[in-house]
């Protein structure tokens, strides 16, 4: 692995969130109908328009995307204006993420912790998580990326 990123934001942006949004690509595909249901709590699964179904499809295929991109660039860029960069577009997204559930679900389904659904965690919990490591990593405070290894040699 070529990432430079330090350990922790490393394990978090190069495993964690690939194997997560690999996750959040399955669940459309697998029922779509509670994938659908589930973005706001308290929604009773029901039957889904075609519109609907073609969204929740696409956003799959989203998240897939995402884990690929992801695993392209941090794994094979050495160059620590290509993550840094692609650090902070990933933590606009967080940002847009969140609000955007928030805007959806109304603040007082938002704040009701006690009520999130599996899909409300990952939509709020695991994406706040991430912006937050992203945070973390942007300000230095995980330390200094790693310097790139000459080709060939081998990480110990």
């Amino acid at each position: 692995m070529t990432s430079i990123l330090p350990p922790f934001p490393r394990f978090v942006m190069t495993i964690f969130e690939p194997i997560s949004t690999v996750a959040g690509f399955t669940m459309p595909f697998i029922a779509a109908e509670t994938f659908v249901a589930e973005q706001v709590p308290g929604s009773a699964v029901e039957s889904i328009s075609d519109n609907a179904r073609m969204l929740a499809l696409q956003l799959g295929n989203i998240y897939l995307l995402l884990a690929m991109v992801s695993i392209a660039v941090l794994y094979t860029t050495t160059e620590p204006k290509v993550v840094r960069n692609y650090v902070i577009a990933l933590w606009l997204a967080d940002i847009g993420h969140i609000a955007t559930t928030g805007y959806v679900m109304g603040y007082d389904k938002f704040m009701d912790f006690a009520n999130y659904n599996p899909t409300t965690w990952g939509n709020v919990g695991v994406t706040a998580f991430l912006c937050v490591t992203r945070t973390v990593y942007l300000l230095g405070l995980f330390g200094p990326d790693r310097k790139p290894l000459p080709a060939g040699k081998k990480v110990q």
